[in-house]
């Protein structure tokens, strides 16, 4: 089967005469992203019309994040970070001892460890254990019970790819009056994601956003925003002006959302690097992305096996992403083997991952399959 590119990988630096296949690390720099650097520097000297100028490009990126994740702009701010996203979620929230936090033992760190200040405040931190690589959706809802806070996810995990059915876990954790985090960081970008199926929705950008480092936008849903406080304040998150001036008052109220999540001033460069991107994502199509991620996944998958690697990302097209793993005594030896051959993907803790995107087709499948040839007869 010849699955051709959505969008040539000509349109990108620095990848030219190779097979890219590492977005789920860091995706590669989109070339009209240099107009998008010329517009910032140009309104960064234009003094308050300038400044004008980049905040309504960040209001445009606002609303294509609502339109990506299919939620009310209105209900996304910018953070700096996945991290500090699923952190600000853990600090705001009430907690008391004998609560409970349900996520598993193949999370990201970001999302296993955002509740290890709670511990010494009496709070379970329930690490639900995988299954030959397997995160069940059945083994999550089953340790949500009534003290249970959160249960916090991402949505592709990032060791298998895994992408988890938010629609279930979300049904399972609000009927036991649970809040449902996920980090989307795998998954935006390449699949679609259901942000009003949560409480809190995060993701970063340097990946399959195409953007880059230094912002994560973040949705905090209309029903938990009461529940969640503001644990960091700033002139952004708070009503001072125009209701003080130049002297600050004893007490000041705060904003609601989305300047409630950002405190001061969103990095809004980056902010203006992801409004390109998701111009770019949004164009193509959602849905269109994430069938041409899938193929290619089965193919690699397919190639895999025949090669003999044992794949350890799902079989069921439902639950695959754009990430397909295989397992890999030494990970990294095998990425520098393959880059030897331009062949880039990502490899740690004993696995490959090959990451497909909007930029790649079958070639580039091929390619891999090829090296891995390769490197089994050296």
């Amino acid at each position: 089967m010849t699955i051709a590119p959505l969008l040539s990988p000509d349109a990108f630096e620095g990848i030219e005469g190779m097979a890219h296949l590492c977005t789920g690390g860091e995706s590669p720099w989109l070339k009209s992203q240099a107009e998008v650097y010329a517009d910032f520097a140009r309104f960064k000297g234009g003094s308050h019309k300038g400044r004008d100028k980049i905040y309504d490009r960040g209001e445009r990126c606002r609303k294509r994040m609502g339109q990506l994740w299919n939620v009310p702009a209105n209900r996304i701010a910018f953070m700096p970070s996945a991290a500090e996203g699923m952190g600000w979620f853990s600090r705001g929230l009430d907690w008391q001892p004998g609560d409970n936090v349900v996520t598993n033992n193949l999370e990201f760190p970001s999302v296993a460890y955002a509740w290890k200040h709670l511990r010494s405040r009496g709070v379970e931190v329930r690490l639900v254990p995988h299954k030959q690589w397997r995160v069940r959706e059945e083994d999550l809802l089953d340790a949500v019970d009534s003290r249970t806070r959160v249960l916090a996810v991402s949505h592709v995990g990032f060791y298998t790819g895994q992408c988890l059915n938010l629609a279930q876990l979300s049904e399972g954790a609000w009927k036991k009056g649970a809040l449902f985090a996920v980090d989307a960081t795998h998954s935006s970008g390449v699949l679609r994601v259901p942000a009003h199926l949560t409480d809190l929705t995060v993701s970063s950008s340097y990946k399959w956003l195409l953007a880059t480092h230094g912002t994560a936008p973040c949705f905090l849903s209309e029903r938990v925003e009461e529940q969640v406080a503001s644990t960091c304040f700033g002139w952004h998150n708070l009503k001072v002006w125009p209701e003080q001036t130049a002297e600050r008052d004893p007490e000041v109220a705060e904003q609601p959302m989305p300047e409630k999540l950002e405190p001061g001033n969103p990095a809004m460069q980056v902010v203006m690097h992801l409004d390109h991107a998701l111009g770019v994502i949004l164009d193509i199509g959602p849905e269109k992305i994430e069938n041409h991620a899938r193929d290619l996944s089965e193919l690699v998958s397919q190639g895999l096996a025949k090669l003999g690697y044992e794949v350890i990302s799902p079989n069921n097209r439902e639950a695959r992403s754009g990430n397909t793993c295989f397992a890999c005594n030494d990970g990294r030896e095998m990425v520098n083997r393959l880059e030897e051959r331009n062949v880039f993907c990502w490899g740690e803790f004993g696995r490959v991952r090959v990451s497909t995107h909007l930029y790649n087709g079958s070639d580039d499948v091929a390619r891999l399959l090829d090296a891995l040839n390769e490197v089994i007869r050296r």
